[in-house]
C-alpha cells in the first residue's frame, strides 16, 4: 500500500504529470499510466492530448494568477513572533488571540488590512488555530461567585441533608413534584396527571 498525501504542491503535481508523459512516450497505455500513477484515466487522457498538441511545455506548470499576496514570508514569519509575545503587550485585555484581533495587529504593524475570517487558513499553515472568546454575561464576578460557593454552597447543601431530602434535580418531571409528594403527602398519581 502506497502513501498518497491528501495535497500535493504544484512541483509534486508538475512532476507527476511530466513522469506520466515519460511513460505515454515509452507507450505505455493511458489506463497504464493512470494505474501507475495513481491517478483517474480521464486526467491522464487530458495529459495525453496536452502532451500531443504543445509537448512537455504543455504540462509544465503555470504562474500562479490572481491577487498577489500582501504580506510576505518574512513578515507572516513576524506575524507569528509577535503573536508569541501575547496579546496584552498590544494592548488587549486578555491573552487570547482571536481573528479579530490579529487582523487589528496586522493593521497596525504593516498597515494591511485582512478580514478576520481570510487570516484563519495562513494562521493554521504556520501552526496556529484561532481562538473564539468565551461568551459570558458582562455582569459576572467570578470573586462572587467563588465567594458564593465556598460560603453559602455548603450551607444549603446540608440543609437539604437535615431535612432528609436529597438535592432536586430539575431536569426530570417526576422529580419536579417529588419534594411536594413528601411536603403534602400526596400520591404521585394524583399530582402527575
Amino acid at each position: 500500500m502506497h502513501w498518497h498525501p491528501r495535497r500535493l504542491t504544484a512541483e509534486q503535481l508538475e512532476e507527476r504529470r511530466l513522469a506520466a508523459a515519460k511513460l505515454l512516450e515509452k507507450g505505455y497505455s493511458q489506463a497504464d499510466v493512470a494505474r501507475r500513477i495513481g491517478v483517474s484515466p480521464a486526467s491522464v487522457c487530458y495529459w495525453a492530448r496536452a502532451l500531443k498538441l504543445r509537448g512537455r511545455a504543455g504540462l509544465k506548470r503555470r504562474a500562479r494568477t490572481g491577487r498577489p499576496p500582501q504580506l510576505t514570508q518574512a513578515e507572516w514569519e513576524e506575524v507569528a513572533q509577535l503573536l508569541s509575545v501575547g496579546a496584552r503587550v498590544f494592548g488587549f485585555e486578555t491573552e487570547r488571540w482571536t481573528l479579530k484581533r490579529i487582523a487589528q495587529l496586522i493593521s497596525r504593524r504593516f498597515g494591511v488590512r485582512y478580514h478576520p475570517n481570510y487570516l484563519a487558513v495562513p494562521l493554521h499553515r504556520m501552526g496556529f488555530s484561532p481562538q473564539r472568546p468565551l461568551t459570558q454575561a458582562q455582569e459576572r464576578d467570578d470573586e462572587l461567585i467563588k465567594a458564593w460557593l465556598k460560603r453559602d454552597w455548603p450551607r444549603i447543601k446540608r440543609g437539604l441533608d437535615v431535612e432528609g431530602r436529597p438535592s432536586l434535580s430539575w431536569t426530570r418531571q417526576d422529580t419536579r413534584f417529588k419534594h411536594l409528594q413528601l411536603q403534602h403527602g400526596l400520591p404521585s398519581a394524583i399530582l402527575l396527571h
